[in-house]
């Protein structure tokens, strides 16, 4: 059996490596010239596997108002003539309900915490270099009212098998000594201590190394695809510029891209690009990094420390088209973290944006697409993707060996979007 993986990010190097584990012929496609330059170049850092907040949740309903008028909000929407986007939108607000919260919240853990277990698997028959450090998580919070959501969402993880710690801020100081000249603007924390931080685009070219070396798989990058051959309900082939690749499977992970890879085919995907920014900032001195990764919850800014690399993640831009990144908003950033850690300097700190392909829901799609035999989705991962990739990639094989979906995969499904 023969299955085209398109897309060359985490989420598609994953899908590819565990189809070719089951002796699946697979074909790799990717547009660009090398693979993870798109959303897994830069991003986060992070691996949270016990410790899940989807985006949408009744604290960003409350303060949605003011960060939208704000010009330092964490979150920016740039209203446009768009169906979907108010579409997206309305689906937001309805997913920030608690009760929708709650079970999203559940559902995702399950597939973190596999997805964990998966990871620690792959590294013992394939070693790769990408930065690995179980750091453990600490959210700190600047608000009682803020740190009390926290603790209920603690509580909620907590019976589904995470371990998570509240600390006071002498404790958060205690636990992560960089932070010592703002702890008296903290009202606590909370702390995962199973959390890890890794380098996202070092792990997909320790992926590619990997697959270059196995015999039924093969890459063709740089090549976009323009669009499909099509025989009843199901795709013959795809088509690469002036080239036809044909095949037995397709799976579509391109991200954002995939909206529109689709939308000839009938398949509307329940998807928006959420730009998010990253600086990457060198450090000679060891000790001037986090020890551990910091989220800090009011500005919504994470920092992961990979190697002597300091990794900072923030904001959400709702709206925007391209992955640009425009100096106001990466200079509010660095002015942001200069707040919290001002020793940093930031002058030569690299600067990345890139479009997270998000649901509303917070929770990705990994089912096949509607009307089609033979057309798979692993899409929607959100700012997830480095977390949930080795246990999306064992999905999707499953369901296009098996055929039909086990009971576990419903959440995933794109009905379970509509």
């Amino acid at each position: 059996m023969h299955v085209v993986v398109v897309g060359g990010g985490v989420i598609g190097l994953s899908s590819a490596l565990y189809l070719a584990r089951e002796g699946l012929q697979v074909t790799l496609v990717e547009r660009n010239e090398d693979i993870a330059l798109e959303t897994s170049f830069a991003n986060g850092g992070q691996l949270s596997y016990n410790y899940v907040a989807p985006l949408a949740a009744p604290s960003v309903f409350a303060n949605l108002p003011r960060w939208l008028l704000a010009s330092d909000s964490p979150l920016r929407l740039q209203p446009r003539l768009d169906f979907q986007q108010w579409r997206w939108c309305l689906a937001f607000l309805r997913a920030c309900r608690a009760s929708r919260v709650e079970r999203t919240v559940s559902e995702m853990l399950r597939l973190s915490q596999r997805s964990q277990m998966l990871l620690e698997q792959l590294l013992q028959r394939t070693p790769i270099d990408f930065n690995l450090r179980q750091t453990g998580k600490l959210i700190i919070h600047r608000s009682q009212a803020s740190l009390g959501a926290a603790v209920r969402l603690a509580e909620l993880q907590q019976q589904a098998g995470s371990q998570q710690r509240l600390l006071t801020p002498s404790q958060c100081s205690d636990l992560e000594p960089t932070l010592s000249g703002v702890v008296g603007q903290l009202a606590g924390g909370i702390f995962t201590p199973a959390e890890a931080t890794a380098d996202c685009r070092l792990f997909c070219e320790g992926l590619k190394r990997h697959l270059d070396g196995m015999a039924n798989v093969r890459f063709k990058l740089g090549q976009a695809v323009s669009g499909f051959t099509k025989m009843g309900k199901r795709i013959t082939a795809l088509k690469l510029g002036n080239e036809t690749l044909e095949a037995d499977a397709f799976v579509i992970a391109s991200g954002i891209a995939s909206v529109g890879l689709l939308k000839p085919l009938g398949i509307s995907l329940p998807l928006y690009a959420l730009r998010g920014y990253s600086l990457s900032v060198q450090l000679a001195d060891a000790n001037a990094l986090p020890r551990l990764s910091v989220t800090d919850a009011s500005r919504k800014i994470v920092y992961a420390p990979l190697g002597s690399t300091l990794r900072i993640a923030a904001m959400v831009d709702m709206g925007v088209r391209s992955a640009e990144a425009p100096k106001r908003r990466i200079d509010l950033l660095k002015a942001q973290v200069s707040e919290l850690f001002p020793a940093l300097d930031l002058r030569r700190a690299q600067a990345w944006a890139g479009l997270r392909p998000a649901t509303a829901l917070g929770k990705p799609i990994i089912d096949r697409a509607p009307e089609w035999e033979n057309l798979w989705l692993n899409v929607g991962h959100g700012a997830l993707g480095f977390t949930l990739a080795c246990a999306s990639g064992e999905m999707i094989a499953r369901r296009i060996i098996q055929g039909r979906p086990h009971e576990s995969d419903a959440p995933f499904s794109l009905a379970a979007h509509r």
